[in-house]
């Protein structure tokens, strides 16, 4: 399962950054990578993802993260950014970490996290600038990480 939240973290790169328009095609592309997966678990990524198809005027068709094109979603793309800047860090000690946040935002990123529904993560508690983060056994820093970039991918490089 820890290998999950990193495929799908290479899958979204390979799609934002590339016009894909076949499974096959996708799939190529990750065993380059060196992701051994077959085509079924590549399905089952894709729609977790949430990734649609649109018509591209070469292509036929591409892959695309469908929060990347409904219009109803700006406002909540927006406050995605809105909440990576108000993350400072992330701290842990076991099972347990702690991000911290700009005064005010602990219990709105604490929120999204818990709706996100991510494996790795028991639960949340917030106060105004501190989310405790309880993980479930077994889960590595990176996975938590991992996790926390695809609820809140503009997060990357901030970690």
């Amino acid at each position: 399962m820890k290998f999950r939240i990193q495929r799908q973290v290479e899958i979204r790169k390979i799609i934002q950054k590339e016009n894909v328009h076949s499974q096959d095609e996708l799939l190529g592309e990750l065993k380059a990578k060196g992701y051994e997966l077959t085509q079924a678990t590549l399905s089952r990524d894709l729609k977790e993802m949430q990734v649609a198809k649109v018509a591209h005027p070469v292509k036929g068709y591409v892959y695309i993260i469908s929060d990347e094109t409904k219009p109803a979603l700006t406002s909540e793309k927006n406050q995605v950014n809105y909440l990576a800047d108000g993350f400072r860090d992330l701290r842990f000690s076991g099972n347990l970490a702690v991000i911290r946040t700009q005064p005010g935002y602990a219990n709105t990123i604490a929120a999204v996290i818990d709706k996100a529904e991510p494996w790795e993560i028991l639960g949340t508690v917030a106060g105004d600038d501190t989310i405790l983060v309880i993980m479930k056994e077994g889960i590595s820093k990176l996975d938590l990480i991992n996790a926390l970039v695809l609820i809140m991918p503009k997060l990357e490089g901030k970690i």
